[in-house]
């Protein structure tokens, strides 16, 4: 994927038009057919990967952003602290994903799972730790996500907890109501609430 490359269309300059005349009345009086002028290639601008990451990651981060705030928004019981950060992915520097909050919460049979809510600009299965996203499918689809993460002493960073749930996928979904849904799922702090936010 390496070869891929990105040119700013906007840069890409709109083909002058002359004023609307009669085709065939021109025609008749210069003998020629007047061919709208098409962009050459050396109009197009090309963009760095770095150039390509650099936009993904402002469009991500104001995703993360507008997000956090809806979450937040909802209750004031529920609130979430803002940790918005983003990546793109090697070599596909125009797919990427955002990292918006992190929490702790009972789940299932687990008393105290700490998880991370996530963003990204594409939709594909969660894999494991060498391939986190697998099976990317292309498009303009959203994917909002979390998982359960727990702290890797040795490394001094977070991991996914894979003991947790579907290979420590707590919830996926192409939905942004419904990821809402979940999110304020696992922050609420009692059954009443829970069950106040399943009957939305």
């Amino acid at each position: 994927m390496s070869n891929l490359r990105y040119f700013d269309a906007a840069a890409v300059k709109e083909p002058v038009q002359s004023p609307k005349a009669a085709i065939h009345t021109e025609f008749l009086r210069t003998g020629r057919i007047n061919r709208p002028q098409q962009w050459s290639v050396e109009e197009k601008r090309y963009l760095t990967h770095q150039e390509v990451a650099a936009r993904t990651g402002r469009r991500l981060e104001a995703a993360g952003k507008v997000t956090h705030e809806r979450i937040n928004g909802f209750h004031a019981s529920i609130r979430f602290p803002k940790l918005i950060f983003h990546r793109t992915l090697s070599g596909r520097p125009h797919l990427g994903y955002c990292h918006v909050t992190t929490a702790r919460t009972t789940f299932a049979k687990f008393d105290d799972v700490r998880w991370s809510f996530y963003i990204a600009n594409f939709f594909s299965d969660i894999g494991d730790d060498d391939q986190f996203f697998e099976k990317i499918k292309l498009g303009y689809s959203r994917m909002y996500f979390a998982v359960a993460t727990a702290l890797d002493a040795e490394e001094g960073k977070l991991t996914l907890n894979r003991t947790v749930h579907e290979n420590g996928l707590l919830f996926r979904t192409r939905d942004p109501k419904e990821a809402l849904k979940n999110v304020l799922l696992l922050g609420a702090c009692n059954e009443q609430l829970r069950k106040i936010i399943n009957s939305l």
